[in-house]
């Protein structure tokens, strides 16, 4: 997440600032000032209230958790004026964890986690961006982390740092005034649901997360928090509990839970609604039967989620598939490879075959031809000369890679946005073939 708008590198020479990297971990049970004064730039650049020490306190101890790494851009030799923020405030903000990123046969492929980046509006566009992301990057790269991934606040900054959409999230309206109807009945009732007291969500959720993130290709590792956000404990800006969330379980034929919902009531112009607040199914069965509670609600005529797939099973198990509304798609995950031959040979493949790719990366990371050749699903990728002994069918840069990396998006589309170029007729084709996903990838965390 970002609350930069525009960066513009300068000369070095006027860069008056120092970037220091720190972990986010307590102190003998206290929030050092250098981790609280970094928590209160981040408030600030996200409109958020200012921390309180006891919220710090367990900010902190969450993203212990998480092995967070916080990075700050400080001013140096100058004092602030009289009034302001002093200098043990960063004018900049940054942050990392690493979690794993499902790309298919049963692969969590370490991914390079980015969030909490801000820049304080008064020292925009001074490279302040570019310095922390140049910098973050050529570190997670040498330590072998294969991908970055962020989810951003913003839709243009984080293409020039080679980083590319990979997943979307809709919203969705689902009407169920006077009840869902399945085409196929059994499929939404398999299993139990009941209602649960949203506390024993929290203590649920990772053991339920991990199979949904097992067997959902596109998914990252979530964080700590989403515990407590995921059953209205909390989250950043409000540690207070969510006073209406209600929560259900989904027990399978052996009465163990293998999904939950929970939700709560919402404004919505003169209908009686209910949000979605999180919703695990580690099966189809599970999925289709949370649905089907949440269209048994009385009083209620829309349910509301701003996380639902693009291409989503409840749109057609519904027999009036016209109740089910779209109405809104975003970006969500993006993803900037490092380490091109890395990335390619993580990733499963539907088909064999081969194809060779010309890729361009400013910062130079993932940049060079590369021939892919697939065997029996796995890829072997080798890096080629650059004298013209070989040549690529394709050209693109990493941004557009990037995007490609899990199938969200075809090659052919993006050629015909402009985006990517054909070097050899039908290379297009080749790799469409060979990057096709079975699934389109879908991804429930943010951070």
């Amino acid at each position: 997440m970002s609350s930069e708008h525009s960066t513009h590198s300068r000369n070095p020479r006027s860069f008056p600032y120092e970037l220091r990297t720190f972990p986010s971990r307590l102190a003998e049970g206290k929030v050092p000032e250098e981790v609280a004064a970094w928590q209160q730039a981040v408030s600030l650049g996200f409109h958020g209230d200012a921390t309180s020490a006891e919220e710090a306190a367990k900010y902190v101890a969450s993203e212990e958790v998480d092995g967070r790494m916080c990075t700050g851009a400080y001013l140096k030799d100058s004092a602030a004026p009289a009034g302001a923020w002093g200098i043990e405030y960063p004018v900049a903000t940054y942050a990392y964890h690493r979690k794993g990123l499902n790309v298919g046969a049963g692969t969590l492929l370490p991914v390079h986690q980015i969030t909490a980046v801000t820049v304080r509006p008064s020292h925009r566009r001074r490279g302040l961006l570019r310095a922390m992301m140049g910098s973050d990057l050529a570190q997670a790269k040498a330590a072998g982390i294969p991908i970055a991934a962020l989810t951003a606040s913003e839709a243009t900054i984080y293409g020039r740092f080679g980083f590319g959409v990979a997943t979307h999230a809709c919203d969705i309206e689902v009407t169920v005034k006077g009840g869902l109807e399945f085409i196929v009945p059994a499929a939404a009732s398999q299993g139990v649901v009941e209602i649960a007291d949203p506390t024993v969500v929290r203590d649920l959720h990772d053991g339920i997360f991990a199979r949904v993130h097992g067997a959902s290709y596109g998914s990252i590792g979530r964080h700590d928090m989403y515990r407590l956000s995921s059953s209205g404990q909390g989250n950043y800006g409000a540690l207070d509990p969510v006073k209406n969330i209600r929560a259900a379980l989904h027990y399978d034929a052996e009465g163990a839970v293998d999904g939950y919902v929970t939700y709560k009531p919402v404004q919505d112009s003169g209908r009686s609604a209910v949000e979605i607040v999180d919703l695990l199914a580690a099966t189809d069965a599970a999925y289709l039967a949370l649905w089907n509670f949440l269209g048994s609600l009385d009083l209620i005529d829309v349910v509301k989620w701003g996380m639902a797939p693009v291409v989503d099973p409840l749109e057609w198990a519904m027999a009036a598939k016209r109740l089910y509304k779209r109405t809104g798609t975003e970006d969500h995950l993006w993803l900037r490879i490092l380490d091109t031959p890395g990335a390619l040979a993580a990733r499963e493949y539907a088909v064999d075959g081969q194809v060779a790719i010309h890729v361009g990366d400013p910062l130079g990371h993932a940049s060079g031809i590369f021939r892919i050749e697939i065997v029996h699903g796995k890829a072997t990728v080798t890096r080629c000369p650059e004298d013209g002994s070989v040549t690529a069918g394709l050209s693109m840069g990493v941004s557009e890679l990037s995007s490609l990396y899990l199938g969200g998006v075809s090659a052919r589309t993006l050629q015909a946005a402009g985006r990517i170029r054909e070097e050899e007729a039908g290379a297009v084709a080749d790799f469409d073939s060979l990057f096709a996903a079975s699934v389109s990838p879908h991804c429930l965390t943010s951070f």
